[in-house]
């Protein structure tokens, strides 16, 4: 490790969000960006009419947040920037249903990685409406975001995600604060500070996984960062080393670093380029989606009933237990951490959607029996994989004595299986009915996001998303 160049580390991340222009952005980048922007604004939809979502206007009436100038999705209300992006944050999160960063190295946990959008989009939103700028500005601001959170989870040691820290909320508090500097014209002494403010408000808990408090990590790590660049244009003093310090965030929360995985590495390649971001087609953690993909394949290819099941073996690595934590869940929040859920489901209602992630779906009897029908192990063929796969191994054992079997490293959604533009308007358009926006409104956001860059403002957008129903 070059020392000298460690020291600058915070300070070329600053540059780097400084000095990029919307030129820099290449075509398949923006392109890709587009999918999860339209996908990170209909989960806002969603999650306004979540649980979490009345509790949330409730805490805004607290504050007495009335009137703003910055956008809640589906709530009809204007509030103060750093607030809105936290409101969104949640929003997104809320059904954790939004996309998931791929991992480069091959000991990085899959897991272990972010949620890109949830923490960046809401920031560049917020304030790209304070602004007035341009959808173009407000894309870059976005993609800044997403490529400083994803470099920095990629860069920190993974003891930072096994021994607990989620790294959404840890390393989305930096995301948020790249955009939001970029969008109010910080230059790179400033959004150094920016990202140290951010630093010292990095936090969030992986033992809260299945609960309100995990959409509330990335509702809190976009509002810190808007709070960080904020007050680092009052000029508000920090550390203009936060992340490489021997006490700043890469020691502190990680225990270390690689450098080579983020110095001379933002932009190069761009993270939605290479190793790309997936999109989920299921409301649950990311780290079910490639057994989830696969059991749905051996029902369609074989034709398989739930009544000729007699026992499911589902095979992974030793760290995805560590986050799909509930084994006989009780709630919908719990359904979304639990293997044997997402298999019992598939087999008895052949979908995983919105609908089906309930309470009352947790405690249907037939869903529990299902369950205790499926043991979720570690097996030692997907730990020879790789943690920066969730290879994920399925055998379906029949009452007629037929093992089927079935294996995937990564589920649609994911670079692999891409989600076109058209699939992502789909489940756009599910989340927005799911919401009670109107058809003819969920249309035309459609087509203003499919041209983003050519919008001379999100006034429109926003507008749009203001209120549901």
């Amino acid at each position: 490790m070059d020392k000298t160049v460690d020291k600058g580390l915070t300070k070329y991340v600053a540059a780097f969000v400084a000095d990029a222009k919307v030129k820099d952005l290449p075509e398949d980048v923006v392109e890709l960006g587009k999918k999860h922007i339209l996908d990170g604004i209909g989960l806002a939809l969603s999650g306004a009419v979540a649980h979490s979502g009345a509790i949330v206007l409730r805490h805004l009436d607290e504050l007495g947040l009335q009137s703003g100038v910055a956008t809640v999705i589906g709530m009809n209300r204007k509030v103060a920037p750093r607030f809105a992006a936290f409101a969104n944050g949640v929003g997104i999160h809320a059904d954790d249903y939004d996309d998931t960063q791929l991992a480069v190295a091959a000991d990085r946990v899959y897991g272990l990685l972010t949620h890109p959008t949830a923490p960046a989009l809401p920031a560049a939103l917020a304030m790209g409406e304070v602004a007035k700028a341009s959808g173009a500005d407000v894309m870059l601001a976005y993609h800044l975001g997403v490529e400083v959170e994803c470099k920095i989870a990629e860069a920190i040691a993974p003891r930072h995600y096994q021994t607990g820290f989620h790294a959404t909320a840890t390393c989305g508090t930096f995301a948020a604060a790249a955009a939001a500097s970029a969008l109010m014209k910080l230059d790179a002494e400033a959004t150094a500070r920016a990202l140290s403010i951010a630093g010292s408000q990095s936090a969030g808990l992986r033992e809260n996984f299945g609960t309100m408090t995990k959409p509330f990590h990335a509702g809190r790590s976009s509002e810190s960062g808007v709070a960080a660049a904020q007050f680092a244009s009052h000029g508000w003093t920090a550390t203009d080393k936060i992340l490489e310090a021997p006490r700043g965030f890469f020691n502190a929360a990680g225990g270390g670093y690689d450098i080579d995985a983020i110095y001379h590495r933002l932009g190069s390649p761009w993270t939605f380029s290479n190793p790309g971001i997936s999109i989920k087609p299921h409301p649950s953690g990311s780290l079910t989606h490639p057994g989830m993909t696969e059991m749905a394949r051996l029902i369609r290819e074989y034709g398989i009933k739930a009544a000729d099941v007699k026992h499911v073996r589902v095979g992974t690595n030793s760290n995805m237990p560590n986050a799909l934590i509930h084994h006989r869940p009780q709630d919908e929040l719990q359904a979304k951490f639990s293997m044997e859920f997402c298999m019992a489901i598939l087999l008895l209602d052949g979908r995983a959607g919105l609908g089906e992630f309930t309470d009352a779906t947790t405690q249907r009897p037939d869903v529990k029996a299902m369950i205790e029908k499926v043991d979720f192990v570690v097996d030692e063929k997907a730990e020879k994989a790789g943690y920066h796969k969730m290879t994920t191994i399925i055998d379906i054992t029949l009452n007629d004595g037929r093992v089927i079997h079935g294996e995937a490293d990564f589920g649609k959604g994911s670079p692999a299986n891409p989600m076109s533009y058209d699939e992502v308007a789909e489940k756009f358009r599910e989340n927005a009915g799911h919401a009670g926006l109107k058809r003819d409104a969920a249309e035309e956001v459609i087509t203003l996001v499919h041209e983003l860059e050519r919008q001379p403002s999100i006034e429109r957008l926003m507008g749009l998303v203001a209120k549901i129903g």
